[in-house]
């Protein structure tokens, strides 16, 4: 595979990466700022000494409210017609402020209109500030979005809380409030459609990644494959090409047993009376127990790399002794059974370069396990190939999933609503 190719992922993750940086964020309310509010309140029940009291901390001010401190006993609303009212929506909403209250401070539940209605319902009435608490329990306050509602300070709390201070009202019970400005919160810059925007991206980028992944893998396997049967109709060539060879038996008196004759190149040893030898198309001799599984892996002569299947016509383009080695680990494999030990006077001459080849035996030739692929070695590849792409897509999903909760839930905590 072209390093153009191998070079596509990487590519592609920068042009991703890219695109998102250039991607203009939609600057919604998301992404606005907002102010903390800190909130004692006091309760001061009949009948009891020291007053109650406690703090809210979670409280929030607000896009449009004035960020400044205020102090006021709590209201909520009259019934209407017998009926608690909690919201503030309806037009006929009342509150009883005493005579001798200055500032007051109205309590609202959140929903069935809008902040903007429920705010300046209160506004009319001369509330000094609203407190809107939640109506989801386990939902935190959101910054509030109520323009045109003048210098009334709106905050909004959770339920919890809201509901607590609604308990002492409903039963007549005085209940003080503090409201001060907390820490001030940076913005968002966050929204619906950046998330939108960046799970499509990672999605889409995944899939590409995969569906490289899965090309690069399978042609690998296919070039294995081919790879691998070329090498077995090699070894079935070479066994072919070995069988036409000619063998003979060393008698006494010929001439590889004089003294001066050269040694078999394989084992660097002499030949000797009933010794099995090989004559391959070049004329050079070696044992034939040494140099089969020679020609099984090579099919080349170990002197003069002649290509006996050329030579003998069976495969006349095969690429024999294109990078050819010495495969001393296979060769003594195939021998270990019968190694005979090279002689020592011969180990230092150094004018002899088939140092390699020093391991010899007597073993016949070699099975079809040695001259075809490890089946097991390559299912151990395409096992381990595979269990990365898996691996691979299962952490992309994990990912995705887990930015998605993420930012969905700091989105849900953060984002600024209008009722």
């Amino acid at each position: 595979m072209s390093g153009a190719t191998r070079a596509g992922p990487a590519r592609l993750a920068a042009l991703a990466l890219l695109t998102c940086s250039l991607w203009p964020v939609r600057a919604d309310n998301a992404s606005q700022e907002y102010y903390t509010a800190l909130i004692n309140v006091t309760v001061q029940e009949p009948g009891r000494g020291a007053p109650l009291t406690f703090r809210i901390d979670r409280g929030r001010y607000g896009l449009d409210s004035p960020k400044a401190e205020v102090r006021g006993q709590v209201l909520a609303p009259l019934p209407i017609h017998g009926v608690a009212d909690h919201l503030g929506c309806d037009p006929q909403t009342r509150f009883f402020v005493p005579p001798n209250i200055k500032q007051w401070i109205a309590l609202l539940q959140r929903g069935n209109c809008t902040f903007k209605e429920k705010i300046s319902r209160a506004a009319f009435h001369n509330a000094a500030a609203v407190v809107i608490y939640n109506n989801k329990s386990k939902e935190e306050p959101v910054t509030m979005t109520h323009p045109g509602t003048g210098d009334i300070i709106a905050v909004m709390i959770t339920e919890l809380r809201g509901k607590d201070i609604l308990s002492y009202l409903e039963k007549n019970i005085s209940v003080q409030m503090t409201i001060a400005v907390g820490a001030r919160m940076p913005p968002k810059n966050f929204s619906r459609g950046s998330l939108v925007f960046v799970s499509i991206s990672f999605i889409v980028l995944m899939i590409i990644s995969s569906a490289w992944l899965i090309f690069y893998f399978i042609q690998k396997i296919r070039y294995t494959n081919a790879r691998d049967r070329n090498q077995r109709r090699l070894g079935d060539a070479a066994k072919k090409a070995i069988s036409k060879l000619t063998t003979r038996t060393v008698k006494k008196g010929d001439k590889e047993t004089d003294p001066d004759f050269d040694h078999c190149a394989v084992c660097i040893e002499s030949y000797k009376q009933n010794d099995v030898v090989r004559i391959l198309p070049c004329k050079h001799v070696f044992h034939k127990s040494c140099v089969d599984p020679w020609l099984s892996e090579h099919c080349t002569c170990p002197m003069c790399k002649l290509n006996i299947l050329k030579a003998l016509g069976i495969v006349p383009s095969a690429p024999c002794t294109e990078g050819a080695a010495f495969d001393t680990e296979r060769l003594t494999r195939a021998q270990a059974a019968h190694r005979r030990p090279a002689l020592g006077d011969l180990a230092s001459d150094a004018s002899l370069g088939l140092e390699p080849l020093r391991t010899s035996g007597t073993s016949p030739l070699p099975q079809d396990g040695e001259l075809t692929p490890r089946t097991g070695e390559i299912n151990i590849a395409v096992t381990k190939e595979w269990f990365i792409i898996a691996s691979f897509g299962l952490l992309s999903a994990l990912t995705l999933c887990y930015m998605i909760i993420r930012a969905t839930a700091s989105l849900n905590a953060n984002e600024v609503e209008w009722f």
